[in-house]
């Protein structure tokens, strides 16, 4: 058995486009300039109205054949998604027919948000370095839009829709490819992050879907995402450095020894903040966010996209953090065009 490692990475996003002119019109107080000020964003993706996190996705994967991986090679697939397509079945399940994948294969959903592609590539290193499979479709996607009240400011100027493929496979590298990882996890933050009703603990009813406004003048309903700023931005400033310095503390490696630091693109104020604490030059610190806005799940593979099959191999450290509380850090070598 070989190690696991990134070898291709396609990002999918939909047809439509909000801009900040658009937003602006909406929210008078907060001009263009100022929402990417604030958030680094200067438009971002929009699902139509029936087209979900599996579409992006099957688009994601079909560039990424498109671009020479052989979908009959794939032999497990992991989707990680907030936003499924139904309760049940598993929406992997429904992607495997879609894709025309092989039917010996193994397929899951797991709903981790922020965090979810660094959970994902250990779930892929995992399933090939014990030899349960060779090659894993890591596919991640998120349709926040349909959860945001379109009068709620603090979240709609932030998200935005968008898939990402990424492909793990066995290597015959002497070193592993990817990890080590650290991970944390703290519920007593869930609900500063939160859509309120629509599970079976508080199912949707004519009370959940009353709409409140709040001191900002944000408007929303149970029904909606709701954020809690602060307290993600203070989670964020005091776990991200930490879980940091765990990996440090594994691999003995500090952040000069990274050429490529790439953080969930949560927004660019909060970006910004951990550059500038953690003393990280920009050249390295990959940024793929204004354009696309906060895509939850695919950010990192988002960033990393045009850094995969260049001229040089890059050793990349990999944070996300976010929904749940949940965050994860680990090392991955993004591999140059003369390894694949």
């Amino acid at each position: 058995m070989g190690m696991a490692r990134i070898e291709a990475i396609a990002s999918h996003f939909p047809d439509a486009v909000l801009d900040n002119a658009a937003l602006a019109k909406l929210y008078p107080d907060w001009p263009a300039s100022k929402i990417l000020e604030k958030t680094g964003i200067a438009s971002r993706h929009i699902s139509a109205p029936g087209e979900t996190s599996a579409d992006l996705a099957e688009q994601a994967a079909r560039k990424m054949f498109a671009a020479g991986v052989d979908p009959a090679s794939i032999d497990y697939l992991l989707f990680c998604t907030q936003t499924p397509d139904h309760v049940l079945p598993t929406t992997a399940c429904v992607l495997q027919e879609k894709l025309g994948l092989r039917t010996d294969i193994g397929a899951l959903d797991f709903n981790l948000g922020c965090s979810g592609f660094v959970y994902g590539l250990s779930l892929a290193k995992g399933l090939i370095e014990t030899g349960q499979a060779k090659r894993v479709l890591l596919l991640t996607a998120d349709t926040y839009s349909k959860l945001i009240h379109p009068k709620d400011k603090s979240v709609r100027t932030l998200f935005g829709d968008g898939a990402a493929a990424t492909l793990i496979a066995e290597c015959d590298a002497t070193e592993p490819q990817i990890g080590p990882f650290v991970f944390g996890t703290d519920g007593s933050g869930a609900q500063n992050l939160v859509v309120p009703s629509g599970g079976y603990r508080n199912p949707r009813d004519a009370a959940s879907a009353v709409e409140q406004t709040d001191a900002s003048g944000n408007v929303r309903s149970a029904d909606n995402l709701y954020m809690n700023g602060p307290a993600i931005m203070a989670f964020t400033l005091r776990e991200v450095p930490a879980a940091i310095a765990r990996l440090s503390d594994v691999t003995g490696r500090r952040l000069n020894d990274y050429d490529v630091v790439a953080f969930h693109q949560a927004n660019g104020f909060m970006l910004e903040r951990l550059r500038a604490k953690l003393g990280i030059e920009p050249s390295r610190f990959a940024l793929r966010l204004e354009s696309c806005g906060n895509t939850v799940s695919s950010t990192i593979p988002i960033a990393l996209e045009p850094l995969v099959g260049q001229e040089t191999k890059r050793r990349a450290l990999l944070v996300g953090f976010g929904v749940g509380y949940s965050w994860a850090a680990c090392e991955a070598v993004l591999p140059s065009k003369g390894d694949l």
